[in-house]
């Protein structure tokens, strides 16, 4: 006997209806892991001058930036592409798509060699800070298990 799958059916008992606050505040998650980068790159990099010296602290820098503009860029990407594919909004060239999408790594490599050629001792620096996005993305883990748990988000 096949199981009732259809919300609409009845004696449905899925979940509770969904709550607004909610759908609202879960929305909104990647204005908060942009905001997070924001805050950690600066605090990250501050420290990261005191702990390892000028040079790591600029190449942490660079792969701040570069780490951010790829997630700008990323969500750009995919909001064009899901336009594109649902035929909604506006109609973005698939090769524009791509193009920043490869242009990504462009810039990514042509950074890594002028720093390796450049300064050595600033690619730890930048490898480090390409992981930018990985820290806003555990604040947010962490602020939305806070709110679930004292908010009833």
């Amino acid at each position: 006997m096949p199981k009732n799958t259809d919300t609409k059916a009845p004696g449905f008992k899925g979940g509770a209806e969904p709550n607004p606050a909610s759908e609202t505040f879960y929305a909104s998650a990647l204005i908060r892991i942009r905001t997070f980068m924001l805050v950690l790159a600066p605090a990250l990099c501050a420290a990261a001058w005191i702990r390892f010296g000028r040079l790591p602290a600029v190449g942490f820098l660079l792969g701040c930036v570069i780490a951010y503009l790829n997630f700008q860029w990323l969500k750009t990407g995919v909001s064009g592409l899901a336009d594109r594919v649902t035929n909604s909004g506006t109609k973005e060239s698939g090769k524009g798509i791509i193009a920043r999408f490869l242009l990504r790594y462009v810039l990514l490599g042509l950074t890594a060699y002028a720093i390796l050629t450049s300064f050595p001792a600033s690619l730890r620096g930048l490898f480090a800070g390409l992981f930018l996005p990985v820290g806003a993305i555990i604040c947010e883990a962490v602020y939305e298990l806070y709110a679930s748990m004292f908010h009833g988000m």
